[in-house]
């Protein structure tokens, strides 16, 4: 077997066992988490952006940004840090917006702040929520599975050649396929029976993970880095591995967030419960 390939199941077995017991453990832990990720991502972004040469003042407000809002979302004060982030965000954009300059400070804030959120949200506090969660790592990871290998494998047409020369649609396809699957086993294992909306949101969440996956694709291309760091051997940067969980959290926070009599911030065990069909 391909010595990097080995390198990069190891590795993800390792980052599969500790994201698995901080989503079992919840509370602080998981919180602990979701700012450690938002933290990393937005590091990583300005990083191949060069925001800090670039766009220093616009940079200095995302990491103040995102620092207050990682506190906030660790005392579980979401509403205050969704303020936080939007409100950063604006104030970072316009310093490059004034010299007519690509607000990549403020994408970079947008991009993690709200990735930390929507994680945060989604695992909550009680069980609910850890359901919640494993429903998206189980959507997530057989979509970016079943497309690596099935990509590989048959090949064809490609995806989106201008942005991941890689990316093919037999890969999209099944992984979509793969995606939607374990999303139902998993609903099905929490609540035999299940909700009828469950393969449609598993289908949701799969394309959002793509989504993301090509986003950040994107990003790579138009700074011109292979990866977006190299903090995990094998790897590359957490952007390169979390690109389309926090796409595809992030979908699931809006799809549970704009349900019939629900709120956007009411709580992770409510979002997750109305996620579930519960």
């Amino acid at each position: 077997m391909n010595p990097e390939l080995v390198l990069r199941i190891k590795s993800g077995l390792v980052l599969a066992v500790l994201v698995l017991a901080a989503t079992w453990a919840g509370g602080i832990w998981f919180r602990l988490l979701a700012v450690a990720i938002a933290v990393l991502i937005f590091y990583e972004f300005s990083t191949i952006a060069r925001n800090q040469e670039r766009d220093p003042v616009g940079n200095g407000i995302g990491w103040l940004c995102v620092a207050v809002s990682g506190l906030l979302i660790l005392y579980d004060r979401s509403s205050l840090a969704l303020v936080v982030i939007v409100a950063g965000a604006i104030a970072a954009a316009a310093p490059a917006l004034f010299r007519r300059k690509p607000a990549w400070a403020a994408t970079a804030l947008a991009y993690a702040g709200l990735s930390g959120l929507a994680l945060s949200e989604i695992r909550g506090e009680g069980l609910l929520g850890l359901f919640a969660m494993l429903f998206v790592f189980a959507i997530v990871w057989a979509t970016d599975i079943l497309a690596y290998f099935c990509g590989r494998a048959i090949g064809g047409a490609k995806l989106a050649p201008s942005i991941s020369p890689g990316k093919t649609w037999s890969g999209a396809i099944f992984g979509a396929a793969a995606g939607v699957a374990a999303g139902v086993a998993v609903a099905l294992g929490i609540r035999p029976g299940g909700d009828i909306a469950i393969p449609l949101i598993a289908l949701v969440l799969s394309i959002a993970s793509q989504c993301g996956d090509l986003f950040e694709s994107w990003i790579k291309r138009r700074f011109s880095v292979k990866d977006s760091s190299r903090l995990i051997p094998g790897h590359g940067g957490v952007m390169d591995r979390v690109d389309g969980l926090v796409f595809a959290a992030f979908a699931a926070f809006l799809i549970a967030g704009l349900m019939p009599n629900s709120s956007m911030l009411a709580g992770g065990d409510e979002l997750a419960a109305r996620l579930l069909g519960q």
